[in-house]
């Protein structure tokens, strides 16, 4: 018996090894969101709400095809990417798919999650839709099409130009695409640039003929202008028009127009730009509305005119964990010049609805405030859910019990894509429930709720092993390459574990239960870690299950 003893000791060890080599997972059989908008505005039967999109969605793209419209927001390094909505009145939009659905359509390797795709723009000729786009330290600029909006979308047609923010003019059988460039010369200050429009033969798939810059700079380049960006050219009455976002992403941000005899200029600027920003307001004021720009018009089929742009709802100055959001509103003309909002006027959380085919009217009043629930229970997740780059084999399977995840990369390493699927926050003040089942094998080894900003700015709350003992905890990122344990107390795993987050604008609260009863973890936590002007970048706060697992690695 004795003889055996170092063959029954090395074959534990080998078990053991191979246990800690295969990577952990864990079971989330329920996710549930309960949000509620800081400002109270009760909306009328004959209004609509903005924002008309909450949350992360930024740089919203619009086109009508007969009596439908079609909407695309920016997604950057999260996949699924540029979600794709549907409506019939222009107020309530339904999401129909995601144009980037397979990690064979774009590398998103290594990309910071403000890097990939940045503003998308939507358009339909001919049977097919395009969006045509940027890669941010992908490959740069590209179209898509697709037949059915809703998907598939093609694999992306290359595009030989720098810059950001392509966007379609169909003329006639033609099409020209405007963007953003670098200009002409030497750029005389930081954040000079230029717009630049070129054919495109869309029959072949390239630029064609010569490329020629219609703005330089801005309004006025004398006084500076930052960021021309998120071009768009319509035609109306004798002008061709060029509307376009300009003064940064920020507080300065504002759409501006121009107008043209001739598609390739010159463009004359209108002399009481801007035609919409938020700027110049009381930052005091109550329940802002900050950073409106990047707009694009459509006509509806009753010949009004509509501005769908992107702004911010921040809960303090300067203060907002959800993202950039899509708001929208009527587009007047006015002596040969479009208008949205006279200066100095704040953006309305509620306005009349456009004059389309009658809608059913809604049987309660339409506050901003929603909820949903999912136990993960059918053959596919739903189109919301979305996770950090794009993986190239599965992570996750449903099935009985619900939704299991295998621990890949760890939230945070750049290079990895780790196994988190998560929905946008919609609201400053929400709560935010899973249920999990997890047994930590080895210290560090953790599944629970990611609130994820960036790859920097993030927390995670769930179960883990610290010094061998399994716990609840709370973990943070705040513009840091690491993490740094907030606080703790001790778990039973053995069964689900539920987790609540409660999110009230900066701060937040977290609970767990088991069958030892509901306990709170922390209260009054400072969460402005995932605040976009502490964070940097361009998105809004995702979260959802993750797990970890640091014996496995990253595969």
């Amino acid at each position: 018996m004795t003889r055996s003893l170092p063959r029954i000791v090395t074959t534990l060890a080998a078990l053991m090894l191979a246990q800690a080599a295969e990577a952990q997972t864990a079971r989330f059989d329920s996710f549930s969101y309960d949000g509620r908008s800081q400002e109270r505005v009760v909306v009328a039967p004959n209004q609509y709400r903005n924002p008309i999109l909450s949350g992360y969605y930024p740089d919203p793209s619009v086109t009508r095809v007969g009596d439908d419209y079609y909407l695309v927001n920016s997604s950057f390094a999260h996949f699924p990417g540029l979600p794709i909505f549907k409506s019939k009145d222009l107020v309530s939009w339904v999401q129909i798919g995601n144009a980037i659905s397979r990690p064979s359509q774009l590398d998103l390797a290594g990309r910071g999650l403000s890097q990939a795709v940045f503003a998308p723009d939507i358009s339909w000729h001919a049977g097919v839709f395009y969006i045509v786009n940027t890669c941010v330290q992908c490959k740069g600029n590209f179209v898509i099409t697709a037949k059915d909006a809703a998907g598939p979308w093609s694999d992306p047609i290359w595009l030989p130009f720098e810059g950001i923010d392509p966007s379609i003019y169909w003329e006639g059988d033609k099409a020209y695409i405007v963007n953003n460039r670098a200009p002409d010369e030497t750029p005389r200050y930081d954040g000079h640039r230029a717009i630049w429009v070129q054919e495109y033969d869309w029959r072949a798939g390239k630029m064609v003929g010569p490329s020629t810059q219609i703005v330089n700079g801005g309004v006025d380049l004398a006084t500076k202008p930052v960021w021309i960006e998120g071009p768009h050219l319509i035609r109306h009455d004798d002008f061709y028009y060029l509307i376009a976002a300009e003064g940064g992403t920020g507080d300065n941000h504002s759409e501006v127009v121009f107008r043209s005899k001739s598609l390739t200029g010159p463009f004359v600027p209108y002399p009481d730009n801007p035609i919409l920003t938020q700027r110049g307001l009381a930052a005091d004021r109550a329940n802002p509305v900050t950073s409106a720009g990047h707009a694009k018009f459509v006509q509806t089929q009753n010949g009004d005119w509509w501005a769908t742009f992107l702004a911010t709802r921040p809960y303090a100055p300067e203060r907002y964990a959800i993202g950039r959001e899509t708001f929208r509103l009527p587009v007047t003309w006015s002596d040969g010049w479009p208008h949205i909002l006279a200066p100095k006027t704040p953006i309305p959380f509620a306005a009349a609805k456009p004059r389309l085919p009658a809608q059913p009217r809604p049987t309660t009043p339409v506050t901003g405030d929603f909820a949903y629930s999912d136990s993960f229970d059918g053959k596919s997740l739903a189109m919301q859910w979305i996770g950090i780059r794009a993986p190239a084999t599965p992570f996750h399977t449903l099935g009985v019990g619900g939704l299991t995840l295998r621990s890949r990369a760890a939230l945070g390493d750049r290079q990895g894509v780790p196994a988190f699927l998560g929905r946008r926050q919609q609201h400053h003040i929400a709560t935010i429930t899973t249920r999990v089942t997890f047994a930590p094998r080895t210290d560090g080894a953790r599944a629970g709720l990611a609130a994820v900003q960036n790859d920097e700015s993030f927390l995670f709350f769930g179960i883990t092993r610290i010094a061998g003992k399994p716990v609840v905890a709370l973990y943070a990122r705040d513009k840091a390459q690491a993490d740094t344990l907030v606080t703790s107390a001790p778990v039973d795993p053995s069964g689900p574990v539920t987790l609540t987050i409660r999110a009230d604008k900066g701060m937040m609260a977290f609970d767990y239960q088991t069958r030892a009863g509901r306990r709170t973890l922390l209260s009054n936590f400072d969460a402005t870690l995932l605040t976009t002007a502490r964070a940097g970048g361009f998105v809004g706060t995702v979260v959802g299950p993750y797990v970890y697992d640091p014996a496995a690695g990253t595969s």
